[in-house]
């Protein structure tokens, strides 16, 4: 099975053989190549298909892009320090969490149906996606039970009884009331409301910012609310970032409506702690197909999922990366399936299937064929179960006739993934040649970087040279480097031999 139905376990056995990927076996010793079944495609010109596929796809990161990347994180997070100061709603001591990767593209379980379109290299060159908690409940070590009466599986409203006296203060403004008959008042945190401040802060200090321009500061071209989220693209040098900045609520400890999820067997048992995976969630501004856009927050589990990522091949991880280019292009009207969907498909598949099947570095066109199988057999059902909450079925809400457009349009790619894998290739070397294009008029028009000196007033900000410097100073004889990883920007920025910090 693709994924297991609501009343099904993860892992259980025979589930092997349900899947027409499962056809493409090998053929004896000399019997010529290894042909999928379905599309008669020869598996090592999908395999070739994939890893060109992924070159074009991964940015290089050389010394400047690196740079321009730290300068743009840096302006993010002291713009955020402005907008705490604004009027002290957010926590003096946060903890963001980064994501290489915009919300489209399915880093975080947030619907796309308000969302402006950006493409890469028409629009930016990179993407982020960053958590921004509102409140933080932290102070618990047991399992966090939230106010799931009023809505649908895997979302939940959120009162501010679970906090202080200031607390409630400070945010009155972006709750919704609820008058109880005894005569008390209860707060219920609007995701809409802390939206709309969230948006209107940012833009504040941003053109405070602006009229105050510094040598070597981002070029903010772009600030766009996009439903609950707020989408900053700023120019660095001759690289355009994209920033998806999203308003959460984070918590410590495990919810317990997922709590039974921990009882069962997964994939990462044994390559990572359980005190990693279980570390925190989020409630991240999105409602359930029928709820209270005000008042309903989605669960989110973005913490673990980076933790879980460590335990997957990069085999799957290039079929998957491949398999969603295809399917953004491809399922991108109406918006009925997210990036998201097949990321749990992808996790389910990784507790269903043994991990040395997993781990075969050339058997990255199995995996394309098996997601998309996957995939196809969740929208034929109208089941695709949530990884962590196994009984929250995230395309309950579908309608026949849209799951079965969906599930028509897959099996085109079923019957011929190598064209479809063709021209998800040519559409990234579009968007590098765009890129490639952009980065050399900007050179021709000598657009400020944050390596520049143009002699004014405000010197360039040249901490990351200076902190280079002192760190070579004081680890004679030792391999310092600055480490960008497109794949965990949550990393440390220095390594010295093998010590991240």
């Amino acid at each position: 099975m693709a994924a297991p139905a609501l009343s099904g376990r993860a892992g259980s056995s025979g589930s092997l053989g349900n899947s027409p990927t499962m056809a493409a076996g090998r053929l004896p010793h000399g019997s010529g190549p290894e042909l999928d079944f379905r599309s008669a495609a020869r598996m090592e010109d999908l395999n070739r298909l994939i890893q060109e596929f992924s070159k074009h796809d991964q940015r290089e990161y050389d010394d400047q892009r690196a740079l321009e990347i730290h300068t743009a994180k840096d302006f993010i997070f002291s713009m955020l320090g402005m907008v705490q100061k604004l009027d002290q709603k957010l926590p003096v001591a946060n903890e963001y969490l980064l994501l290489s990767g915009g919300v489209r593209e399915g880093v975080v379980d947030m619907d796309l149906d308000e969302l402006s379109i950006y493409a890469r290299g028409t629009d930016y060159d990179m993407d982020f996606t960053l958590l921004v908690p509102a409140l933080k409940l932290h102070d618990r070590n047991q399992p966090v039970t939230l106010d799931m009466r009023h809505s649908a599986l895997g979302h939940s409203w959120l009162s501010l009884r679970l906090f202080d006296e200031g607390t409630i203060n400070k945010w009155k403004d972006c709750c919704t009331i609820v008058d109880h008959i005894n005569g008390t008042t209860n707060y219920f945190f609007s995701p809409t409301l802390v939206a709309d401040w969230f948006y209107q802060s940012i833009s504040l200090v941003l053109l405070e910012v602006q009229k105050k321009p510094q040598r070597g500061m981002p070029r903010v071209e772009k600030v766009e609310r996009n439903g609950t989220i707020i989408s900053v693209i700023l120019g660095v040098g001759s690289s355009r970032m994209l920033y998806d900045i999203v308003p959460v609520v984070s918590f410590k400890g495990w919810p317990a409506v997922a709590q039974s999820w921990l009882m069962e067997n997964h994939f990462w048992d044994g390559k990572i702690t359980e005190e990693e995976v279980i570390s925190g969630f989020y409630l991240v501004p999105a409602c359930s197909h029928k709820g209270r856009k005000e008042n309903e927050w989605r669960l989110s589990f973005a913490r673990s999922e980076v933790q879980l990522k460590k335990c997957i091949s990069s085999s799957l991880m290039q079929a998957y990366q491949a398999c969603k280019a295809i399917i953004i292009k491809l399922l991108s009207r109406p918006k009925a399936i997210s990036p998201y969907h097949l990321r749990s498909i992808m996790l389910w598949a990784c507790d269903r299937l043994p991990a040395n099947y997993l781990a075969q570095d050339d058997f990255s066109a199995h995996f394309l064929l098996g997601l998309i199988d996957d995939l196809q057999h969740c929208l034929v059902n109208k089941m695709c179960p949530n990884y962590f909450i196994p009984q929250c079925n995230m395309l309950e809400h579908l309608s026949d006739e849209m799951a079965m457009l969906h599930a028509r349009k897959l099996s085109s790619v079923r019957s011929d993934p190598a064209e479809h894998l063709r021209t998800t290739i040519e559409h990234a070397k579009a968007a590098n040649r765009l890129t490639v294009e952009l980065q050399w008029r900007g050179s021709t028009n000598n657009l400020p970087s944050p390596q520049s000196d143009a002699g004014g007033e405000n010197q360039p900000d040249d901490r990351l040279a200076k902190k280079l410097q002192q760190l070579v100073t004081e680890n004679p004889g030792k391999s310092i480097s600055v480490f960008i990883n497109p794949d965990d920007v949550t990393r440390p920025h220095f390594r010295i031999d093998d010590k991240f910090f």
